[in-house]
């Protein structure tokens, strides 16, 4: 009998940034687009500071050292915003 095995492989791949959105792309072709109002640091930073991204955590984990954010591609997929403390502007 077969059973299907969870073949999903989360270490980030890519990351890239449309129209106020964060796209980051799996290891295993999935695409996880999450708005960027999500995450403050992010929004709050300019373009340079975005595509200044580095693969952290064994590929599962993103950081952008100009703003200290890092983000995980568990987080991304379950949909989690930052921290409220995050959220000062609100």
């Amino acid at each position: 009998m077969n059973t299907l095995k969870n073949k999903n492989d989360n270490r980030i791949k890519s990351v890239d940034f449309k129209d106020e959105m964060i796209v980051v792309d799996l290891m295993d072709g999935r695409i996880i687009s999450v708005p960027l109002i999500f995450y403050p640091r992010l929004f709050n930073a300019n373009e340079l500071q975005r595509r200044n991204w580095q693969i952290s955590g064994g590929g599962y984990g993103i950081h952008w050292p100009d703003i200290d954010e890092d983000l995980s591609s568990e987080g991304l997929l379950n949909g989690e915003p930052a921290p409220a403390k995050d959220f000062s502007y609100v």
